[in-house]
């Protein structure tokens, strides 16, 4: 009787051994090149993983990735266990990394005062007739990393939820936030709503080493800095 070939699925290995997962739950950095392309064609041959394709292939060009992106379809093609589906998939995204290479990095506006906020955020919500309540993460070198809508409410106001914005603090490495919303009736004055909601974010970043540095509310024309006015 003839025995059962083992199956080399990616499915059936630990799922800590599994590149998807592997990348889900530990990062990209943590996987080699071999399991990267892996994820790319997700799946290899009746007697070989996809990983261990991918080590024969990189293996073909001295583990060089841009050796590996010079290959044509046709070349990739010869590979057991690679179709024209697989190889065009590995082309293209050899291709976006090349072309990632070429461009330049997208300058970081650095904040440097409430002035700069407001010309960050007035263009975004300084005109609208409703209310939006936004954030803004910066790194250590106080520069914007990303800036969120949180909430879009009536004229009488917003709701913010500070889990989602400290969850999405630490999602992006953030240490400074910025609240910014703004004002449709033109009044530069902080209601109490205002101020409540300061203080509980600015309490709930503190407990993650997260600061809180300014919350404006901005007006067609104008700006309310709570920092600049020492109420936070």
């Amino acid at each position: 009787m003839q025995e059962k070939q083992p199956s080399f699925s990616i499915k059936n290995w630990s799922q800590d051994d599994q590149p998807r997962e592997k990348l889900l739950y530990k990062g990209k950095a943590a996987l080699s090149d071999a399991e990267l392309v892996a994820i790319l064609i997700g799946s290899g041959s009746r007697n070989e993983s996809a990983v261990e394709l991918c080590k024969r292939i990189l293996a073909s060009v001295d583990n060089n990735l841009s050796e590996l992106g010079k290959l044509s379809i046709k070349q990739l093609m010869e590979f057991k266990g690679i179709g024209e589906a697989k190889a065009i998939t590995i082309a293209a995204a050899l291709e976006l990394g090349r072309r990632r290479r070429g461009e330049e990095a997208l300058e970081k506006k650095k904040i440097t005062s409430s002035t700069s906020v407001f010309e960050l955020m007035q263009p975004i919500i300084g005109e609208l007739q409703h209310e939006e309540f936004w954030i803004v993460y910066l790194n250590n070198s106080n520069k914007v990393i990303q800036k969120n809508q949180l909430s879009k409410g009536g004229i009488t106001g917003t709701l913010v939820d500070v889990r989602l914005v400290l969850k999405n603090a630490l999602e992006v490495g953030a240490t400074g936030l910025i609240l910014a919303h703004n004002h449709p009736s033109g009044t530069l004055k902080p209601s109490e709503a205002d101020k409540q909601i300061t203080n509980k974010l600015k309490v709930a970043a503190e407990s993650l080493d997260i600061k809180v540095l300014d919350h404006l509310i901005i007006t067609e024309n104008a700006y309310f800095s709570f920092a600049d006015e020492n109420l936070l």
